[in-house]
């Protein structure tokens, strides 16, 4: 099942901005290394993918796929993973944020409306989708992992938009976090701190991230984001891994990052969010 985010126009785009002519741009359409990307998002949306029957445990997580803020990777780092929540028990929530960018400099601000958004909307619906509104969990992946720590960072209350309906008065806060290979945690141009729409504190929920080394500063960032959580003492786990590089997703990468889902699979579980009672 897919949902409008915004039952009107989405808020705050530029009056400048034009999207491409062609209407196949909004649809997922496969191009180098088999993956297939969302090149323009005007509407953006959810997709519910509910787990069935006896595996349901009531756990959901909302997935945020990557390609750098100028486009989705839909189908591995969206379709896919929602796959595989499924198999867990957890229902996924696939969300189609805005892009491409609408601002070079900040290209998060429109994506990160949407994020707030989904949140908001899927513990609105928590009772009809059969969920538990205190364990819904955000995962993100490359540029989507960026927006998974702006979202969860930033107050879970105030809003970035005008007010749409009661959605609006619950909380963005993730219950628990999943940046994978997560971008854009520092200014490449300035000094190794952290950007500032992202601003981890005591209130960060608890996260699992996964990184290889050579995946440019990506796993450099996540160690420094672990260190720190440990001065907040929210509890994190971080897998960095020596070869894999970027992108891969859930698919085989013929080394050892490929056991990251399982890792993670393993700490949602020890960590109580696959179980009604934590």
């Amino acid at each position: 099942m897919e949902m409008r985010l915004w039952p009107g126009a989405a808020p705050s785009e530029p009056e400048d901005f034009e999207g491409p002519s062609d209407p196949a741009a909004k649809t997922a359409q496969v191009g180098s290394g088999g993956i297939s990307r969302i090149q323009f998002v005007d509407e953006p949306t959810l997709t519910l993918y509910p787990a069935r029957g006896e595996t349901a445990n009531g756990a959901c997580v909302v997935v945020l796929p990557g390609g750098g803020y100028n486009i989705l990777a839909w189908i591995h780092e969206g379709v896919e993973v929602a796959q595989w929540l499924n198999t867990l028990g957890v229902t996924a929530v696939v969300v189609k944020y805005r892009v491409p960018r609408r601002d070079p400099e900040h290209p998060h601000v429109w994506p990160m409306q949407d994020a707030q958004r989904a949140m908001r909307l899927t513990r609105a619906h928590a009772e009809e989708w059969g969920i538990d509104p205190g364990r819904v969990g955000l995962l993100g992946f490359s540029a989507g992992g960026h927006l998974a720590w702006a979202t969860a960072t930033n107050d879970p209350v105030k809003l970035t938009y005008p007010r749409v309906d009661a959605a609006d008065d619950l909380s963005s806060r993730p219950d628990f976090l999943v940046p994978i290979y997560a971008a854009y945690l520092h200014d490449p141009d300035g000094p190794r701190v952290f950007p500032p729409e992202i601003r981890p504190g005591e209130d960060t929920p608890p996260t699992f991230m996964a990184v290889t080394l050579d995946d440019l500063d990506r796993g450099a960032d996540a160690a420094r984001m672990l260190i720190e959580l440990k001065k907040f003492d929210v509890p994190a786990e971080l897998h960095v891994f020596a070869r894999g590089g970027h992108g891969y997703g859930l698919r085989d990468t013929g080394v050892p990052v490929n056991q990251w889902p399982k890792l993670c699979a393993d700490w949602m579980r020890a960590s109580g969010f696959l179980t009604a009672t934590r």
